[in-house]
This record gives C-alpha cells, structure tokens and sequence, in this order.
C-alpha cells in the first residue's frame, strides 16, 4: 500500500497515516504502461478514498469530503491541530458526534499513535481494536522498527488486517 501511496505521489496534505509509520521505500523508476496512461486526477481521488488522513494536518476541504463530517465539525478538527494524541482527537469528535459516528470517522482520520508511547487509551481508539489487540500491541514493547510490529502482530491476524492497523500508527 504504501507503494501506491509513493507512486501517486500524494500531497503533503493528503499523507496518510501508514506514510507516516516509516518511510516508504522509493517507486521503482520503470512505471507500467497501465499506470503512466491512467489520468492523476483519477489515481488522487482512487487514494484518497481509501487513505487514512493525519487528524493534524488535513484540511476542512478533505475532511467535508467525508461522510458523517458536516462544516462545523471539520472546522472543530481543524481548529484542534495539531493533535496531542488520538485520545485528545476524539475528544473533539465527541463533542458533536456519538460514539458510532466518531468512530466511523476515526476510520477515514485519525491520529498515528507511537507504538512505543500511546497509553492504552489511544491504542483502544485504533479502528477494529479488541481487547485482546490492545493487550498484543502494548506486550510487544519496545518496538525496534516496523517490521518487528508487522511480525508480532502477524501471529494473530493476516496480512491484509496488518497493513490496515499500520496506518494507524507510527514509531
């Protein structure tokens, strides 16, 4: 995922929390034929659908573009930047929304929680979080690096679910 998110060459307004877990190595220099024919805007709005936003750094733009988010909330979002954890963000959420519609909106924007730092609170936050997940993020501490976090946490779920908990978080 995250070399679809290099070779779209995303703005830094539209980075998605799995870009800000680790770098993302570098697109290939060849680039297929299908990908260099299809149009930008359309590659943009097909990543942007699917990318999770930083809560600190998106834009009302990008956030009144999203179901369940009306201006006044976007601009609540907005006027809460930078956020001190994912705890702190929904915080904001639940001052208009309840705790069904914040969590929707937590799956679209979000806050990258530190693996190493992030209280239980803000892991629990994480979309699709049990209990059980919580206790697996907080055992493996410290992390070294992403790819120990891809491993450990590859023992309880599959790859596709490893690659959707990465844009959550970050080290």
């Amino acid at each position: 995922m995250r070399i679809v998110f290099a070779t779209l060459a995303l703005s830094a307004s539209a980075l998605s929390l799995g870009a800000c877990s680790e770098p993302a190595d570098e697109a290939p220099a060849e680039t297929t034929a299908a990908s260099s024919e299809a149009e930008p805007a359309a590659m943009d709005q097909a990543a942007t659908d699917t990318a999770v936003l930083n809560a600190s750094l998106v834009t009302i733009d990008q956030l009144q573009a999203l179901t369940g988010v009306n201006p006044e909330l976007a601009q609540a979002i907005v006027d809460g930047q930078p956020y001190e954890s994912a705890t702190a963000f929904n915080d904001v959420l639940m001052q208009s929304l309840s705790a069904d519609e914040a969590a929707q909106v937590r799956e679209r924007v979000f806050v990258p929680i530190d693996l190493n730092s992030a209280t239980r609170e803000d892991i629990a936050l994480v979309p699709g979080m049990s209990d059980r997940m919580v206790g697996e993020f907080l055992e493996y501490r410290p992390y070294e690096d992403m790819a120990e976090f891809d491993r450990e946490i590859g023992k309880y779920v599959d790859e596709a679910e490893v690659a959707r908990l990465r844009q959550y978080v970050t080290l």
